[in-house]
């Protein structure tokens, strides 16, 4: 589950731009439930309109991350995709997947990545691979 300041602007967002499905909506506690393939696999909780941003240097979630398939290409469209939407991407390639690192609306972190290898399986090490990327 992640704070946001509003409903409305994050399901626009999670559900209308990233094409996550909403399964529920608790309007008592303003909670939208999202899918992933399972009965509710992400969620966000509105605060406020008026809530304080997170403060980036402090304790907390870094990001949230999203596999949204296994090749380039898909990356690529949906950095496309993203970039037509206004969201400004940052690629990196962490040699056993390669991402998009970007903000929801109150600027939560987000990922969206591909697998591209499963040396991982082999050298857990790999994980920790990281460069800038251009697509």
């Amino acid at each position: 589950m992640l704070k946001v300041s509003n409903q409305a602007r994050a399901e626009a967002f999670y559900n209308g731009i990233l094409g996550l499905p909403i399964v529920a909506r608790m309007e008592e506690r303003a909670m939208t439930f999202f899918s992933l393939g399972n009965h509710h696999d992400f969620a966000i909780a509105a605060i406020g309109d008026h809530a304080p941003a997170a403060d980036k240097s402090a304790v907390g979630l870094a990001h949230v991350a999203f596999k949204i398939g296994d090749d380039l290409a898909t990356l690529k469209a949906a950095q496309a995709d993203l970039n037509a939407a206004g969201v400004q991407t940052r690629a990196i390639d962490h040699g056993v997947s390669q991402s998009l690192y970007f903000a929801d609306p109150d600027g939560n972190g987000v990922e969206a990545y591909v697998d591209g290898s499963d040396l991982w399986k082999r050298e857990p090490q790999a994980v920790a691979h990281s460069q800038a990327m251009v697509l």
